[in-house]
């Protein structure tokens, strides 16, 4: 029965978030907003719809997790190595710093150390999943800043074991050594897991998805996935890590098959349902009565954390080369209070760190941050534009003597962020591959394909392409090829309605680009055309004029003459 009460729970945070997230969006503001105001409006301080219970910390716990897969798929260890230092050294560096630096400010304010370690390393730490959600919907996931974001994000969440060890030292339930100790055991099994999962992704798994049983049915490369995703994030929760990470991890290994552009499209749907539930769950554990009696408190703690936190972040972004806008962009992205805090905050309450009063207080805190970065993100192009060109007194008056106060937006198309502008081939079959080897001289380097069957990979990755394993009727599949950068696509597809489908989406999603189509039948050119392609190519012309040219050249190698003209025969 208690089961049932879950799902009536379950059932209310969605109804409720999809009611205020609507509102959010008809209002121009983020959809995470409303999620988080639909948690706390049925919560257990407001109407009492919904309580605080385990069932839906867990969920929220697996749509963090799948969030952290997806971008796993997105990323490659290769990537992630290409991304260079600012990952692992700046992201250590942040975290230290920035705990450092919040524990002695609390310490001048009048606490005892312990109680200001423990408040340093909650400030530590990012949202990643609100900063991914965003970063995703504005399409700068692989901006400079936005790429700079995620790698110190993931450093944070690798961080996170050694500082679970450290708040529960500071209760006294272990000694510093013992931690230590427990934390090399830790880091220990958890190499021992990533070894096995190399193993298992790196060759079995390709050899699985590559059988003809598996791609023919779409569900089972998805479930495949799942059973990764699940399988890693419960290894490393057995061996004391975090289950995102280990996630994370399993989507590192997985992104270096052409399969990942598909099986994270075909996982949005349900990592999207699990991370709604996640912001919603966030709400829950606010008081709003409280936080309107303790607004200057809480107000004061979220802005020290939105003003400082990215101030340290652009100084190691900064120590690191990048320029003053990239800098500042990363650091108004992570100046917020992240959901591991949350978890941070419960140990130090339970060990007596902290108390009753500061627990709601970091918790007002971390929702007011989190509030805030949609806004933060959305900003951050715009104030790296300020800080690498000025605004000059001139520009200013211009703008107001026309009327208006506001930076214009002269960015660029958003998620534009390729450095070679690619040539996308929808569809590998016998005719992409005549496109490949004709276009190959030309722009080889270009050139981009996508393909639902498998086989094809290995003819593509022969000539030196770059092969994705999708479906190009999926939204998600052509924006992660960055369809918005495309110089050209041209469609394959032999099938008149999915051909007729993605000329539509690609249109859409890139104005700009030249269109070229396949049409198999004469009658669908017009509809192709109507739908957005620039060039048709009918197959029926070009087999009557390929037919009607090798009549003339049997007939001219035989030395027949032409027939005679009409009216020219003889009565």
């Amino acid at each position: 029965m208690d089961a049932w009460v879950w799902l009536l729970d379950i059932l209310i945070l969605l109804g409720v978030s999809m009611v205020l997230g609507t509102l959010a969006e008809q209002l121009k503001q983020s959809a995470i907003i409303g999620y988080i105001l639909a948690g706390m409006l049925v919560g257990p301080k407001v109407l009492g719809l919904v309580g605080t219970g385990r069932e839906v910390d867990f969920i929220a716990e697996l749509g963090v997790t799948l969030l952290l897969f997806s971008i796993g798929l997105e990323f490659s260890f290769r990537r992630l190595v290409r991304m260079g230092p600012i990952t692992f050294v700046g992201g250590t560096v942040q975290v230290l710093l920035t705990a450092a630096a919040a524990g002695l400010i609390f310490q001048l304010l009048g606490l005892g150390w312990r109680t200001s370690a423990a408040l340093g390393m909650m400030a530590a730490l990012s949202s990643t999943a609100c900063v991914v959600r965003v970063l995703t919907d504005t399409s700068r996931i692989d901006s400079l800043f936005g790429r700079n974001a995620i790698g110190i994000l993931l450093l944070q969440d690798i961080a996170l074991v050694p500082l679970v060890l450290l708040t529960v030292a500071l209760g006294g339930n272990s000694s510093i050594p013992e931690s230590l100790l427990v934390l090399a055991r830790t880091i220990g099994l958890g190499l021992l897991i990533i070894g096995g999962f190399y193993l298992l992704l790196v060759y079995l798994v390709p050899r699985l998805l590559k059988s003809g049983g598996m791609f023919k049915n779409r569900d089972l490369p998805v479930l495949l996935a799942i059973v990764l995703a699940l399988g890693a994030a419960w290894a490393f929760h057995s061996a004391g890590l975090s289950p995102s990470l280990g996630a994370f991890i399993a989507g590192l290994l997985l992104a270096e098959s052409p399969f990942a552009v598909q099986i994270r499209a075909d996982v949005a749907p349900l990592r999207t349902l699990l991370v709604t539930l996640f912001f919603a769950a966030i709400g829950l554990l606010v008081d709003p009565l409280w936080v309107a009696r303790h607004a200057v408190l809480v107000g004061a703690a979220a802005g020290a954390v939105i003003v400082l936190k990215p101030l340290i972040i652009w100084g190691i972004v900064r120590a690191f080369g990048y320029g003053p806008g990239v800098s500042l962009a990363t650091g108004v992205c992570l100046g917020q209070v992240g959901e591991f805090s949350f978890m941070l905050a419960n140990l130090a309450e339970a060990g007596g760190v902290i108390d009753g009063h500061l627990f709601r207080t970091v918790v007002a805190a971390a929702v007011v941050t989190l509030l805030a970065t949609p806004y933060l993100v959305r900003t951050a192009p715009g104030l790296a534009r300020l800080a690498e060109t000025g605004l000059s007194l001139r520009a200013l008056r211009r703008r107001f003597a026309s009327g208006t106060g506001a930076v214009e937006d002269q960015e660029p198309e958003a998620g534009c962020t390729r450095v070679k502008t690619p040539v996308l081939i929808l569809g590998f079959g016998p005719a992409g591959q005549r496109v490949a080897e004709v276009l190959l001289p030309h722009y080889g380097p270009y050139l981009v394909v996508l393909d639902l069957n498998p086989k094809n990979a290995d003819w593509a990755e022969s000539l030196g392409l770059e092969f994705h394993h999708g479906d190009a009727c999926r939204r998600e599949v052509l924006e992660h090829l960055q369809i918005r950068c495309a110089l050209a696509v041209v469609i394959t597809i032999p099938d008149p309605g999915e051909c007729r489908q993605i000329i539509h989406l690609c249109r859409s999603l890139a104005p700009g680009a030249v269109i070229l189509a396949r049409a198999r039948y004469h009658i669908r050119k017009w509809e192709f055309v109507v739908a957005g392609a620039n060039i048709v190519v009918d197959e029926e012309d070009r087999v009557g004029e390929g037919l009607a040219e090798g009549l003339l050249q049997e007939l001219a190698k035989k030395g027949l003459p032409e027939p005679p003209e009409a009216g020219t025969g003889q009565g």
